[in-house]
């Protein structure tokens, strides 16, 4: 079986969650003897006239297609539905003839690799690693770090909230209450009103056209609706076997706290130093590492140093080897997972749970999803440090709750239970294809 991979990005200069589920799908698909490439957006140049350069790349054994997009006079539509892109993969589905395409996220990507692959009657699946078909900002988080629970009915409303990018929009909106977000719908979104419809519709239409359309969350999968009968709930495995040895944890004069992951806005590591520098004096010391990298958003890492100050109890650990994975859990007891967006199924969480560690999370999402409140984990309100607080000092002063937490975790579901799934789902529809 041949399969291509579209993604946004990346390793090694991308290594968020849809980069390295893409990754370890691609490894998975060839250990199993399967052929898989990669396409992926390397770089965006605004200077260069729009079209698309490939540069052919093997990271780790896996052939990797990677674009280098030009967008000097690119058409609106770019974003989500980029003529050039399409215009390749078509090409290059033409050349190599894939017995099915999989689309990771649809973000830079664009529509066009659903639309090319229908063209070419190459069986099609979607993953919704985010909320980027319904959301220009993809995460569902508005401008001023408020969460939208729902599509706006009227487009231009996603208009105005792409315009809280600008601190001025930012400050009119606060002053006036909501107000001034309600005039320019009114006034002035015209514009903005046509171009998010445009996206709407020609994202809709598109995903509509999937052969499989699969959300690692029942939230996610429930945003949906009736809209698309196709779509699927395939929860997310994990390689257990390399983090099923670490020493089990146990309650002692430190509380050793983790963060792993993004170091971005949206994540809500603010939180967790927030609120573990709001805990009163204890026997019990919480000690907060974070694992990161620290240079993918410098002016939230800037902000994060001002708000740690000299705290000797909080560390910005920086960046670390997938490889290092099993060394990191090993070094903290507790895991936080702090986002203020709705998350659809961290990997953090479950690699915690993996290892045998438990997990505070925002009761938000796909998180609370996976952490069962009082059982595996603890929930606590999102974006309110004053709540995480409240559960941390709960670790840290209620005797037998770590133990507890630790014992009541059930391990993750493996990889290849996953895999088993995923190419189930491949051949059903590669059998249908060859039918028709």
């Amino acid at each position: 079986m041949r399969v291509l991979l579209a993604v946004h990005h990346f390793p090694p200069r991308y290594s968020a969650g849809a980069e390295l589920y893409t990754m370890r799908l691609a490894r998975e698909l060839l250990r199993r003897g399967h052929e898989a490439e990669v396409v992926c957006v390397e770089t965006l140049d605004a200077n260069q006239p729009f079209g698309v350069r490939a540069e052919p790349d093997h990271y780790e054994g896996i052939t990797v297609w990677r674009l280098h997009l030009g967008l000097r006079d690119a058409p609106a539509s770019w974003s989500y539905a980029n003529p050039a892109i399409e215009a390749w993969l078509r090409e290059r589905m033409r050349i190599w003839q894939p017995d099915l395409i999989h689309l990771h996220s649809g973000y830079l990507i664009g529509a066009g690799a659903i639309t090319a692959a229908r063209a070419l009657g190459i069986p099609t699946v979607v993953t919704l690693h985010d909320y980027w078909f319904l959301c220009p900002r993809i995460t569902l988080l508005r401008g001023d770090g408020s969460l939208c629970r729902q599509p706006p009915d009227d487009p231009a409303e996603c208009a105005w909230c792409l315009q809280l990018d600008r601190r001025r929009y930012r400050l009119l909106e606060q002053i006036s209450g909501g107000l001034a977000g309600k005039v320019w719908t009114k006034l002035a979104g015209n514009d903005g009103r046509a171009e998010q419809q445009a996206r709407r519709e020609t994202l809709r239409e598109a995903l509509a056209q999937a052969d499989l359309v699969i959300a690692p969350s029942r939230f996610l999968a429930g945003l949906f609706g009736e809209q698309l009968p196709q779509i699927r709930v395939v929860r997310l495995g994990i390689a257990r076997e390399r983090l099923q040895h670490i020493p089990p944890i146990r309650s002692g004069p430190v509380l050793r706290l983790g963060y792993i992951g993004q170091i971005a806005p949206h994540k809500g590591v603010h939180l967790i130093i927030t609120a573990l520098k709001s805990l009163p004096y204890s026997d019990v010391t919480a000690e907060l590492t974070i694992f990161g990298n620290t240079e993918q958003y410098p002016a939230y890492t800037r902000h994060l140093r001002r708000l740690i100050g000299d705290n000797p109890h909080i560390h910005l650990a920086g960046k670390f080897s997938h490889d290092q994975l099993s060394m990191v859990l090993s070094n903290v007891d507790v895991v936080v997972v702090p986002s203020i967006w709705y998350e659809n199924s961290p990997l953090a969480i479950l690699e915690a749970h993996a290892a045998g560690r438990p997990v505070v999370t925002a009761r938000l999402g796909g998180m609370a999803e996976l952490v069962r409140d009082g059982i595996d984990g603890l929930h606590f309100t999102p974006n309110d440090s004053r709540d995480l607080a409240r559960q941390l000092q709960r670790l840290r002063s209620e005797k037998g709750l770590l133990e507890r937490l630790r014992d009541g975790i059930q391990p993750p579901r493996s990889i290849d239970d996953e895999m088993q799934t995923i190419l189930r789902h491949y051949h059903a529809l590669i059998e249908r294809q060859a039918i028709v």
